[in-house]
């Protein structure tokens, strides 16, 4: 039996721990095991790497307690922690760590019995004995069954100290155990995710289209092979890719296989899931961080034991630690949602693509707007290709028209957030009872406050940026840090009453529509409107069964959901985002009104989508009012091979932060030497102040890398690090973002 094991750590360095296995532990501990353990004065929970006979160079503490009999991280998901930690240059312990649910399934508790002499002591009790002796309450409950010591402590007091006496006398025994966790049954929690009550309900199963049963035929025949492939489902919005999927789960099932559906977004969660429990029912389980600690560590526990086969989650749902994997579904895999912004920085789809091929799984990779990347990789044969070029009945794609606001501006002589031909066709909506969505793609009222007088901004105390005026909350808010004050009377700076606010958001643009169109039931859905799952489904479901006219919000109205009442979409302002300084700025661009059209016409109605502009010309607008994928493609993989951006090359971001601007600068300085001299073929671009200079009270200064050779970029990568462990700096100082999607 092995003596020590190595543990990683949630803590931000490179190495494994050794621990002594008490002989308590040495036949029970093995790999993929969470363990406490001691780490200088605190006790942490790890996971078991490995286990050997190796006496380390110095003494090795005890192991405290075992969390898992069995291994909560199978060895698959070990090796994709480990790749994940490499590729990423993520320390192994918060990688391990977030791969993980958020809560234990267990919960320790002091069960209290009577020993052979205590239960002896109870029988000889007189009848009459004294109630209120606090001895002979204690022995006369535990003579009926063993109890929790937390359950005597409330019924009595003075319990812990008389317990201590009876311990003492050996007249009881107190013993640690481990109880499961309760949590809501599965059916509960799809209810919950889903908002109705009649989830099991099982639809009518829509007869499959030849396209779609061409692209079905690919995945099963990909399936069977039992070898690992990647498939690209490019589908125009409303093509039925998500009646694909749940076919191909079905295929996986009945070769014995399990399944996994990512969704990008918690809000996209409730109606997958409703979905697929009508399809497939207790064989579901659920996973997304919405879920509270217990809930999500139950539905864990399901996938584990085997007892739920297919797995519906956002991007952490690719840990989920299924057996025998068939098929991995990334739905909307072009979405932004899939990285993840805090260490470890992974992406959700390269992560199950990475999880598939050593599973030997197909993966399959959906979207109406694939981002370059991917369809790069079927353009050159890596991933299979699958269209779905018509929509389902042959419905046609909405009309879309372009308005141009310089020339509106020039006709009416008015600073107007409508156009007259925007609130014509909402007029027209109404009068015909059907329903508009209308999509500005920024929160809050104002986008910033300003002194007319002289020039002052109010900005963040946190933060380099101005603070947005939500006028229902009456407050100033940095959508960055959450930082929040009350809007002034006067400016801070010189004391001008002259206060004003410039700029719209989605809040604006509710109150202009309540204004415009005072009969109209208006809705608005944004992070300040449905800051959980619940009211997101309860906005979302109340527009769906026609209690509102108009749904106005953020990016949130573009994705995923399929309304046949609305056939009017209006875009506000389509040059959001696109003077970003992010090379990315033009593609999300083009896939952002592409989805948002793609809401429109999903029905027996014809759609129209209405996009006001003042930059009619631009590519990324123009090919989407055409609905021109591969002209977009086309043009913006010109751009990116040009300028030496991916797919054409391998990048990453390195920001150096800290609270005072002085260290900022001097470890930037520092960092610089180091990529002074790169190796050939890699392109150092900095150091520079980041777009957002300072976040969250931290000074950040970034350097961007191209290389054409990943494993030169990891390389150059680690050494960075490891030179910022030489340098002692703090252990939070360097970051490191490979396959960065947003450089500010």
């Amino acid at each position: 039996m092995p003596l020590y094991c190595d543990v990683s750590l949630p803590v931000p360095l490179d190495t494994s721990f050794t621990y002594a296995l008490p002989s308590t532990l040495q036949h029970r501990v093995q790999a993929g095991c969470r363990v406490i353990v001691p780490f200088g004065v605190r006790k942490l929970t790890g996971v078991v790497v490995g286990c050997h006979d190796s006496q380390p160079p110095v003494e090795a503490r005890d192991v405290l307690r075992l969390v898992d009999e069995d291994p909560a991280l199978p060895l698959e998901l070990l090796e994709l922690g480990r790749w994940i930690a490499a590729y990423y240059c993520a320390p192994p312990g918060e990688t391990l760590r977030g791969m993980l649910p958020l809560a234990f399934e267990v919960r320790s508790g002091k069960v209290v019995s009577l020993t052979p002499a205590g239960m002896e002591a109870a029988r000889q009790l007189p009848i009459l004995a004294e109630a209120e002796d606090p001895v002979v309450a204690l022995l006369r409950a535990l003579a009926a069954r063993p109890l929790t010591e937390a359950t005597l402590k409330k019924k009595m007091p003075e319990a812990a100290e008389v317990l201590r006496s009876l311990e003492r006398k050996g007249l009881v025994a107190i013993e640690r155990v481990q109880r499961l966790r309760r949590a809501r049954s599965v059916r509960d929690g799809a209810v919950a995710a889903t908002g109705d009550p009649a989830v099991s309900a099982a639809p009518a199963r829509p007869a499959l289209n030849a396209e779609q049963i061409a692209a079905l035929e690919a995945v099963r025949a990909s399936i069977r092979s039992g070898a690992f492939r990647a498939l690209l489902l490019h589908g125009v919005t409303g093509s039925g890719k998500t009646e694909v999927y749940l076919h191909a789960i079905e295929a996986a099932l009945e070769q014995g296989r399990s399944a996994l559906l990512l969704v990008p977004e918690i809000a996209l969660t409730p109606a997958m899931a409703g979905q697929f429990y009508s399809r497939f029912g207790d064989a579901v389980a659920i996973l997304h961080s919405a879920f509270t600690d217990v809930e999500r560590a139950e539905q864990w526990r399901r996938i584990r034991g085997g007892r739920a086969r297919i797995v519906v989650g956002t991007r952490s749902g690719v840990f989920a630690p299924l057996e025998n994997l068939g098929l991995i579904v990334v739905d909307e895999e072009h979405d932004q949602s899939y990285k993840q912004e805090e260490t470890p920085r992974y992406h959700g789809r390269d992560a199950a693509l990475v999880r598939a091929q050593r599973a030997g799984a197909t993966v399959v990779l959906g979207s109406a707007t694939p981002c370059l990347e991917s369809r790069y990789n079927a353009a050159r044969g890596k991933y299979g290709l699958v269209e779905l070029h018509e929509r389902i009945e042959k419905r046609p794609l909405p009309a879309v028209h372009l308005i141009d606001l310089r020339q509106e501006f020039l006709e009416t002589r008015q600073q107007s957030l409508f156009s007259r031909r925007l609130v014509e066709e909402v007029e027209a909506r109404l009068a015909a009872r059907e329903q508009a969505m209308i999509l500005l793609n920024r929160r809050g009222f104002s986008s910033f406050v300003a002194c007319r007088s002289c020039g002052e901004r109010i900005e963040c105390r946190n933060c380099s940026v101005t603070l947005t005026y939500h006028r229902r909350e009456k407050r100033l808010l940095c959508h960055y840090c959450d930082y929040a004050e009350p809007v002034p009377s006067v400016c801070p700076k010189c004391r001008s009453e002259y206060i004003y606010f410039l700029g719209s958001g989605s809040e604006k643009v509710e109150e202009t529509l309540h204004q415009t169109f005072p009969r109209a039931r208006i809705a608005r859905l944004d992070r300040d409107t449905a800051r959980g799952r619940r009211q997101y489904e309860t906005i979302l479901a109340a527009f769906r069964d026609g209690q509102f006219d108009i749904l106005v919000g953020t990016q949130m109205i573009a994705k995923g959901h399929d309304i046949p009442n609305v056939t009017l979409v209006g875009v506000v302002s389509a040059d959001v985002g696109l003077g970003l300084p992010d090379f990315r700025a033009a593609e999300r661009t083009f896939q952002l009104l592409t989805q948002v059209a793609g809401r429109a016409g999903r029905g027996d109605l014809p759609g129209l989508v209405l996009i006001q502009t003042s930059n009619p010309d631009h590519y990324a607008i123009r090919f989407a009012a055409a609905h021109d994928y591969q002209g977009f493609y086309e043009k913006e993989l010109n751009f990116r091979r040009i300028m030496h951006y991916p797919p054409f090359t391998a990048m990453a971001n390195v920001i150096v932060r800290s609270e005072k601007l002085d260290d900022a600068l001097r470890m930037s300085a520092g960092l610089g030497e180091y990529f002074r001299d790169p190796p050939e073929n890699v392109k150092v671009l900095g150091p520079a102040a980041a777009p957002v200079v300072r976040l969250k009270s931290e000074y950040r200064y970034q350097f961007l890398l191209k290389a054409l050779s990943r494993r030169t970029l990891g390389e150059l990568l680690k050494g960075a690090r490891r030179y910022a462990e030489e340098q002692k700096w703090p252990a939070t100082a360097v970051v490191v973002d490979v396959d960065p999607l947003s450089l500010m």
